[in-house]
């Protein structure tokens, strides 16, 4: 019988209950790891892929997400569609938001 008397005075016992103070902090230090980590990173990829965008002008060699490689011959700002060269007779149109990287001049030439 003295087993269950022990098991009823232990339930009356509450939990242990934390301050609220330690929550607030757990949940800062998870916002802080949520923006230093994967907000931050993201936004300044997007800043800089943006002034890609705005920079490119007629004779830059360019790469694609596609893997292709040309000169820009005409950028049309109002349909954000730009003309890349690929070889003298291969020109093609692609949305300017697919272009993944401006290369130093020359390039076409030494591939």
């Amino acid at each position: 019988m003295s087993l269950f008397i022990s098991q009823a005075q232990a339930a009356t016992e509450g939990p242990a209950t934390q301050s609220s103070f330690s929550f607030i902090f757990m949940m800062v230090i998870f916002a802080a790891i949520f923006y230093f980590m994967i907000y931050r990173p993201q936004a300044k990829r997007t800043k800089q892929h943006k002034s890609l965008m705005e920079s490119l002008s007629k004779g830059d060699e360019v790469l694609t997400q596609g893997g292709l490689i040309g000169r820009v011959t005409k950028v049309n700002v109002e349909s954000g569609y730009l003309q890349l060269e690929l070889n003298e007779n291969n020109v093609i149109s692609i949305k300017r938001d697919f272009i993944s990287a401006v290369l130093p001049k020359g390039t076409l030439k030494s591939i």
